[in-house]
């Protein structure tokens, strides 16, 4: 065996579902069971079979989905629980039982009201039973984090000799420092005489923010499997999060220790959590966070686009993320503002940038980011005189709405000098206006994205609307401004309309 590989074991399935409001129907779980497997993870836990009807049918049905990993079901120490995980598991090309016990005095006094001999012996048991079903089992000693060193070792020693092939050690209350945590994992290596046997497994919580950072010192000293979940999702405050130890084994090459992660689907599989799990991955989230590649200050901002590196220890694109983020606040400078103004489209030989970056600058101090759809107004771009004698041109609006009235628009628009005028209905001010504008225009034209935004904040404030349309299969952006919301909206058509023709 490579003494430098590092074995993945994924429990968003598992624990990551305990998580209130993040659980998934059996389908939604084999999805992503399906992009573990595309990710490169060794081990996916399933589920725990005896917990309910539909977590057994998820086991089942993910074992006969999914080919190359390992597929793992929980247990209690006990058999009921157990044979519950072997039928799951009936299907699975590769099969493995994860059954445990707690390992400290506060779980074997007041959660098992036992002794400590008493817990090694269901221990023993739970494993020797479940080694009846399948060569791999897994042990894990609960809350192992606040558990007696020697004692500890006693139990894995006993569990290895029963025939665990995985013995995990986990701070199930996320309670250990990382020398602490990385000592017991040492001092299991140097004091279980049969610990040659087994994969030392990680399994850290993050309750002191240090689920991470204990996992790798985990690695460093002894540990040969990581069990972590996407996101870092899970009870409390959350597992260890793949992505961030993936990518520190990834990044720091002088430890000398790999997985078989495809790191390249990382942000794709930590989106579809995000929202299948309904658990929103906060900005500043390593690795995956919406700001974790975005630069807003303009030192920085400078630094990145003279040299990425400079402020960027990762390739965004090494976790499937097109680029880095270059934020248009305040704080920017002119380097970046010419960035995106170039990427925008616009020739910069033919701007004076000094005076556009003041404007930019009294843009700036009213929000807080400036975004594409803001360049272009700063630009003067969704006006109709852009477009010369041949733009679309609205000159008549009415709508009237109201309850319980249905929403009515007329509109006429002038097209290459000539007035046209249609009237329609609609769910509501918006839609009746784009029916009409269609009843006009008599083309296929897909509304594909529509978002309002105050400028500033406040009833009597501009509206900025954005819209995105296709048209033949390719995207046009219309954008409209108003202190009248549908008269932004209609303005934002027209705009796109303008780019299509």
């Amino acid at each position: 065996m490579d003494k430098n590989r590092v074995y993945v074991f994924d429990t968003t399935l598992r624990d990551g579902e305990q998580v209130p409001g993040c659980q998934l129907t059996t389908v939604e779980k084999i999805i992503v069971a399906k992009k573990l497997e595309a990710l490169g993870v060794d081990i996916i836990e399933a589920g725990f079979p005896i917990s309910s009807p539909g977590d057994f049918q998820s086991v089942v049905e993910i074992s006969k989905a999914v080919t190359e990993p390992v597929i793992c079901a929980l247990t209690r120490a006990n058999t009921t629980d157990i044979d519950a995980a072997a039928e799951a598991l009936r299907f699975a090309k590769r099969k493995r039982i994860h059954t445990g016990i707690g390992s400290s005095d506060i779980h074997i006094k007041h959660k098992f009201n036992s002794t400590r001999e008493q817990i090694v012996e269901r221990a023993v048991a739970a494993v020797k039973y479940a080694r009846k079903f399948t060569d791999d089992v897994e042990f894990f000693a609960e809350d192992a984090g606040r558990a007696d060193n020697a004692f500890l070792a006693q139990m894995i020693e006993a569990v290895i000799a029963a025939g665990a092939t995985t013995v995990n050690i986990p701070d199930t209350n996320g309670y250990c420092l990382p020398n602490q945590y990385g000592a017991k994992i040492k001092y299991l290596v140097d004091h279980v005489s049969n610990i040659d046997k087994a994969i030392i497994s990680v399994h850290c919580h993050n309750d002191l923010g240090l689920a991470t950072a204990n996992t790798i010192a985990g690695v460093m000293n002894g540990a040969r499997q990581v069990e972590c979940t996407i996101n870092g999702i899970g009870e409390r405050a959350g597992n260890t999060s793949l992505e961030e130890v993936a990518m520190i084994l990834k990044t720091h090459h002088g430890l000398g220790y790999h997985t078989n992660i495809n790191s390249k689907g990382i942000y794709d599989i930590s989106t579809l959590v995000e929202k299948m799990m309904r658990m929103p991955v906060q900005a500043n989230k390593a690795i995956v966070g919406r700001n974790a590649f975005a630069h807003s200050s303009g030192i920085h901002q400078d630094g990145v686009l003279k040299h990425r590196e400079n402020y960027e220890i990762l390739n965004p694109e090494d976790v499937g993320i097109n680029s880095n983020s270059i934020i248009l606040t305040a704080r920017s400078g002119r380097h970046a503002l010419k960035h995106h103004l170039e990427r925008l489209g616009y020739k910069m030989d033919k701007i004076n940038l000094d005076e556009v970056y003041q404007r930019f600058l009294e843009m700036a101090d009213k929000k807080k980011e400036i975004s594409d759809a803001d360049l272009q107004q700063l630009m003067g771009d969704g006006d109709d005189k852009n477009y010369g004698d041949k733009a679309i041109k609205v000159t008549l609006l009415q709508v009237v709405c109201g309850d319980p009235l249905r929403p009515m628009a007329t509109v006429k628009l002038r097209i290459n000098g000539e007035d046209r005028e249609a009237s329609a209905a609609g769910n509501g001010p918006v839609n009746a206006t784009i029916n009409a504008i269609h009843a006009i225009i008599k083309d296929d034209i897909e509304l594909d994205e529509f978002s309002i935004q105050a400028m500033h904040g406040g009833s009597e404030d501009v509206s900025k609307v954005n819209m995105r349309v296709k048209h033949n299969g390719q995207s046009f952006y219309g954008f409209g401004y108003s202190t009248d919301i549908v008269n932004a909206s209609v303005h934002a058509y027209v705009d796109a309309l303008n780019k299509i023709y």
